[in-house]
């Protein structure tokens, strides 16, 4: 009930957040002429997107397994104590990449630190309207809807290698894209590699391990279509639900998270 409650309460956030832009939208084009606003009409178009909510995928039929892997309680809960794992993220990564492994790890004892980019807003002139939350949160979406945010604990520039056994990146095509042009992201993910520590991508996350030049020879795996660009990275790519390849661990997909999840489990359980 919690869990829905939540949900709820997201959606209402998100629908206000639209409503809030679109207002704002409106009070900027009230000073538009007939033609102007004929043009702006023909910029835009229906705010209708395809999404993949968390209920939907663990009914989909297929993923038995990844439904049975949430719903079945974890046998040890203290299997990760003394763990502490960063997550690195930032707007338009995807829910179920994040929250799930995320859940996962916390049930088995693990302490987990929301770790996102410095607040750097784009300049004025390129358009973009931000909400205030934006530099206390990073936006979750499922495949291309936004549903909601979540609260970081610290940014890239704060933290250090010493602070964390591990090191994990979800996906969502935004949300790699805009960490793999940060500075401090990708001088932590060089050094973490270097510490020989665990570092996990999954789907669309591994182009940041790409950015951080840290793929040559390396085995693994992400998600279809950034495949290419892993083998130009240098990486030795094969289409499996997993891959680990000494500190590095890969994965291609949503419907992969629960072993990419176990594998995270298994590396660190051994160290």
């Amino acid at each position: 009930m919690k869990k829905i409650s939540h949900l709820i309460l997201a959606g209402i956030v998100c629908s206000l957040a639209v409503s809030d832009a679109r207002s704002q939208v409106t009070i900027k084009t009230k000073a538009m002429n007939s033609y102007e606003l004929s043009v702006v009409n023909q910029l835009g178009s229906p705010a209708v997107v395809v999404n993949m909510p968390v209920s939907q995928l663990l009914n989909a039929p297929g993923n038995e397994a990844l439904r049975a892997f949430f719903f079945t309680p974890v046998k040890d809960p203290t299997v990760l104590k003394g763990k502490k794992i960063a997550v690195i993220a930032a707007d338009g990564f995807e829910e179920i990449e994040l929250l799930g492994p995320v859940w996962y790890f916390k049930q088995l004892g693990a302490t987990i630190d929301i770790v996102a980019p410095k607040f750097n807003p784009a300049p004025e002139r390129y358009g973009l309207m931000y909400p205030e939350m934006s530099k206390t949160h990073i936006m979750a979406i499922q495949y291309l809807q936004p549903v909601g945010w979540i609260k970081f604990d610290r940014t890239a520039d704060q933290i250090k290698v010493s602070d964390y056994d591990a090191v994990f990146i979800p996906g969502g095509a935004w949300n790699p894209d805009n960490l793999r042009y940060d500075k401090d992201v990708i001088r932590f993910i060089r050094d973490f590699n270097q510490s020989g520590k665990l570092i996990a991508a999954i789907c669309h996350a591994p182009v940041v391990l790409a950015s951080a030049d840290i793929l040559k020879g390396r085995k693994l795996t992400g998600y279809w279509n950034i495949q290419t660009d892993l083998k130009n990275a240098g990486g030795i790519v094969s289409d499996e639900p997993v891959v680990t390849d000494g500190n590095l661990i890969t994965s291609r997909h949503p419907i992969d998270v629960a072993d990419f999840s176990r594998a995270v489990e298994a590396w660190l359980v051994k160290k």
